[in-house]
């Protein structure tokens, strides 16, 4: 496997598609919740694309359990990325998609802060850590407005479920690249994922007291259709084919971009409020994606 020191037009165009779903993806969650409770559509989704990864490996004759020394830095990965998405699902009951995605994308701090500790070959040179800064700021200043209650309300719950979902998504980041998960296959490091998510998340559904219940409505049914078969399978498969291939730091800051797409979505759809708070949050965002990406003059 070749890894590559730049984001080549290959990856970028894979991370703008990804980044425009995973913003659209939100709001689709949000508005599913009316019918599906949380945590139980997030085990719907990802029952079905293990289910679908599995067929796959099969089809594309990928081995997933053949001893390799990832099983138990996979089974970590797995349970940081089930915690991450019973965060998003729950926290989407209290705050806005376009707001919690902002707050879902803070990743990008763990893994700069912790992945160069890690492994040499990630570390960031100043320009880069003043791109971070900014985005952190932009963090900061949109949070402040989920305490005091402006036109979005108070959102302070589900905004700081969203800290904690980009916590645990930038552990799993760094979980995948500093173990032996940074050498198996693209298709086993996601089954890990959703595997784990599949046996974790039906527990939790159950201890929250969720009414389940597969009578859905055709907007629900394709609802979680395309959670799992774009999202929580094509997606992230590609998500975790660029994770070995590319400099996690660089990928993980360029997705700051989602909180764009979902802002528009969520503002097009359900009619979020799109505050001026949350508007210069993305701006000082957009700019952190811009110093973090710049080469080497």
């Amino acid at each position: 496997m070749t890894r590559k020191d730049h984001l080549d037009a290959t990856a970028t165009t894979l991370l703008l598609a990804c980044c425009l779903f995973w913003g659209f993806q939100q709001v689709l969650v949000k508005a599913t919740l009316a019918e599906v409770p949380p945590v139980f559509q997030a085990s719907v989704r990802f029952a079905g694309a293990t289910a679908l990864l599995w067929a796959w490996c099969r089809w594309r004759g990928v081995a997933l359990f053949t001893r390799d020394g990832s099983l138990w830095p996979g089974l970590l990965a797995g349970s940081l990325f089930a915690g991450e998405f019973a965060c998003i699902y729950i926290g989407l009951q209290h705050t806005s998609a376009s707001r919690l995605t902002v707050f879902l994308y803070t990743s990008p701090f763990w893994v700069a802060g912790l992945l160069p500790l890690l492994v040499h070959t990630e570390r960031l040179r100043a320009l880069q850590w003043t791109g971070l800064a900014c985005a952190f700021a932009a963090v900061v200043f949109a949070l402040r407005e989920g305490f005091l209650g402006g036109d979005a309300g108070l959102t302070w719950r589900g905004d700081l479920l969203g800290l904690a979902a980009g916590a645990l998504w930038g552990l799993t980041t760094v979980t995948i690249r500093a173990t032996a998960l940074a050498r198996v296959s693209p298709e086993k490091l996601l089954y890990y994922q959703v595997a784990v998510s599949t046996l974790t998340l039906p527990v939790l559904s159950a201890g929250l007291g969720e009414r389940w219940s597969f009578d859905f409505s055709l907007f629900a049914v394709i609802s979680l259709l395309v959670q799992t078969v774009v999202g929580a399978f094509a997606s992230y498969l590609a998500w975790m084919w660029m994770l070995g291939r590319y400099p996690a730091t660089k990928i993980s800051v360029f997705v700051f971009l989602t909180p764009l797409f979902a802002l528009l979505f969520g503002a097009l759809w359900l009619r979020e409020p799109v505050t001026p708070s949350l508007l210069a949050a993305l701006a000082l965002v957009a700019g952190g994606i811009v110093l973090v990406n710049r080469k080497p003059g």
